[in-house]
């Protein structure tokens, strides 16, 4: 019986894992070092914050893997040696396979600032990091101060877990604004504003330049590169992005840039070893997306993908249009299509926010024949499947705002927006 290895338990390989068990009888293992059984990665800030248990991250009971029959092995895959098909793991133990799935996902990008393996100084990715940051900051008695550095996604949800048990925090931002490599210039500032509101202590336009230790070893301050500033705390959180988990291929003859590279197909450049989710590296450009998505979504999608093609049905890998989702402290993001945070060439944006300041929406269009390219909103729910069709069909920008309560995902008891946008929309292309 054909022996598929998978190494990962997160949402990539269980999902391929699942999905070969639907349509074989192959024997299946799911490898993973970092816990018994799948869990959702996403919802390790509502453990901390107190909104669920660990037990309530796993969306299977744990004899769901014995029932469908896929074997799961805890260990550290430590080297592969392709010619013989076998794994070697830190603990001694090997395993043989037949077609190995590479699913190892992301950890946390260190620039190799000095004190950064110090006690105290974690990413917030794994479960090994939420157990680290509970030892750490249970209290603000314990933890008097977090600083957080890197002002993306996973910045401002550790920022907004701190806050959640009253821990000061104090944000260290590269950029100017937050996020604004991605966000258009009226949202980023939007969410400069909102998280100040939060009373978080926001600092733009800065770099981390070392982490010192005290007495016990621990983190005791940061030191602040452009102004020398010491800042006192006992948290340092890294999350200046994450990178591929793939140091262990090393030697292994698997080719590798900053991810393992993979054809439509997702297949290396060995026979019968593929590979999928944050780990995988496009080797040609798929439209206007990364090479590497570090998003929950597409890793599901490649491994619904690679099963049929593990199942003899060979199945190219096709995201579609790119959509995302997430939470800037209580603001809700949503964002559909391409809206780059500068209109390229041939590109337009229309912008609205309300008065409140924690709702806007910006609408990306082609100015040669006004196709919809895409929409970011804020603080608005919006149906996936709406724009996802309106993206297919080349709807124009003045389709797409004339009918944006049609979009409109919000129970019928909030207030909408759309007459308002609309107005504003028209009262532009007039002065246009």
């Amino acid at each position: 019986m054909e022996h598929i290895v998978i190494i990962g338990n997160g949402i990539s390989g269980v999902t391929v894992a699942r999905h070969i068990r639907k349509l074989s009888d192959k024997k299946i293992t799911i490898v993973s070092a970092e816990t018994d059984y799948f869990f959702s990665r996403t919802a390790l800030m509502y453990i901390y914050m107190g909104h669920m248990k660990f037990e309530h991250t796993q969306p299977y009971e744990n004899w769901f893997w014995k029932k469908n029959r896929i074997e799961l092995k805890k260990g550290y895959v430590k080297t592969i040696e392709t010619d013989s098909k076998t794994l070697h793991f830190a603990e001694g133990d090997a395993l043989k396979y037949d077609k190995l799935i590479i699913a190892t996902g992301s950890k946390p990008n260190k620039f190799g600032w000095p004190g950064q393996d110090l006690d105290g100084a974690q990413g917030l990715y794994s479960k090994q990091d939420l157990d680290a940051l509970e030892r750490n900051a249970p209290n603000n008695q314990v933890c008097k101060r977090a600083v957080i550095v890197g002002g993306g996604l996973i910045g401002i949800e550790l920022a907004e877990m701190l806050n959640s048990r009253n821990i000061p925090v104090t944000f260290l931002v590269r950029e100017d604004s937050f996020w604004n490599a991605v966000l258009p210039e009226g949202e980023s500032a939007m969410i400069n504003r909102h998280i100040k509101n939060h009373h978080i202590d926001l600092r733009l336009g800065v770099n981390l330049k070392e982490i010192k230790a005290g007495d016990d070893g621990k983190v005791k301050s940061i030191v602040i590169a452009e102004t020398g500033e010491e800042i006192d705390c006992n948290v340092v959180g890294l999350t200046a992005g994450v990178s591929p988990n793939i140091l262990f291929l090393k030697d292994s003859g698997i080719e590798t840039n900053r991810g393992v590279l993979v054809n439509r197909y997702l297949e290396t450049n060995i026979k019968d070893i593929f590979a999928i989710g944050d780990c995988a590296e496009q080797r040609e450009a798929i439209g206007q997306r990364r090479p590497i998505e570090a998003v929950w979504y597409t890793g599901r999608m490649m491994g619904e993908a690679l099963a049929q093609t593990i199942c003899d049905n060979p199945t190219k890998y096709k995201p579609g249009h790119w959509f995302n989702s997430a939470k800037f402290l209580d603001i809700e993001y949503q964002t559909y299509g391409w809206v780059f945070s500068q209109p390229r060439e041939n590109e337009a944006h229309f912008h609205w926010m309300h008065e409140d300041d924690t709702k806007c929406i910006t609408v990306c269009y082609d100015t040669k024949d006004k196709t919809f390219l895409g929409i970011n909103t804020f603080g608005i729910r919006m149906r996936h499947e709406v724009f996802d069709r309106w993206l297919t069909e080349k709807r124009d920008v003045d389709y797409v705002i004339n009918h944006l309560n049609e979009a409109n995902f919000d129970p019928e008891f909030y207030k909408h927006f759309e007459r308002e946008i609309l107005a504003i929309y028209n009262n532009k292309l007039q002065i246009a």
